[in-house]
């Protein structure tokens, strides 16, 4: 199975995303589940138009197919925002709830070790979530 690799990035009130090395693929929405949605969207339609036009799809397209997503730090403490609050966050990821703020607002971009506290919190907190059996 083919890997395609999708940003996604925040805009104003709304998220964007595009699939790297396939030009014109992109998608909006106002979730990841509607990015992921519209960029499959996408993604048919580029196929479909390289059909009816005769041009050579992708190797990357020729198959199954799966979306890894990447996302900066702003754009997730936006979007998630109303589930992880600022106290919450602080606790997981052991950065200063004023620190994580100036993040979120774009004021201070992380450095590659604040990134990698923040993401290896957020697995945890995953894979302690995906271990939970209710009775």
């Amino acid at each position: 199975m083919n890997t395609l690799h999708a940003t996604i990035e925040s805009l104003e009130g709304n998220y964007s995303a595009y699939i790297e090395g396939l030009d014109g693929v992109v998608a909006t929405g106002a979730t990841i589940e509607e990015i992921e949605s519209h960029l499959k969207e996408a993604v048919d339609v580029f196929v479909e138009s390289c059909q009816e036009l005769g041009c050579e799809i992708p190797e990357v397209l020729q198959g199954e197919y799966q979306i890894a997503y990447t996302m900066d730090v702003k754009s997730l403490l936006n979007l998630y925002r109303k589930i992880f609050t600022k106290a919450g966050l602080e606790r997981l990821t052991g950065i200063n709830q004023k620190q994580l703020w100036h993040y979120a607002n774009g004021t201070s971009v992380p450095r590659t070790a604040q990134v990698r506290k923040i993401e290896d919190a957020l697995h945890r907190l995953g894979s302690e979530l995906l271990a939970v059996h209710f009775s």
